[in-house]
């Protein structure tokens, strides 16, 4: 049992290490002799899709599906349950 208690402890123990360690690091200073740039993009940055165009130069946007009731709506507005339209 004292085993158990010593071994799963030793996690917790190099976690809390391991913290400490990286609380205490001193931050790198980048090299002035590489310039401190970053590499260019090796292809352009892609472009988003345009939105379809509306209005006079364009056709009208399509109308919108027709409404469907169900049944179990049907059901529950003949028993008075769902309310008036």
């Amino acid at each position: 049992m004292l085993y158990l208690f010593v071994a799963l402890k030793l996690p917790i123990l190099a976690a809390c290490y391991l913290i400490w360690w990286a609380v205490h690091q001193e931050p790198e200073e980048p090299d002035e002799s590489e310039g401190g740039g970053r590499r260019p993009r090796p292809h352009p940055a892609p472009t988003l899709p345009h939105a379809p165009r509306r209005g006079p130069h364009h056709e009208a946007a399509p109308p919108s599906p027709p409404r469907v009731r169900s049944a179990a709506n049907d059901r529950l507005r003949a028993r008075g349950d769902l309310g008036p339209l």
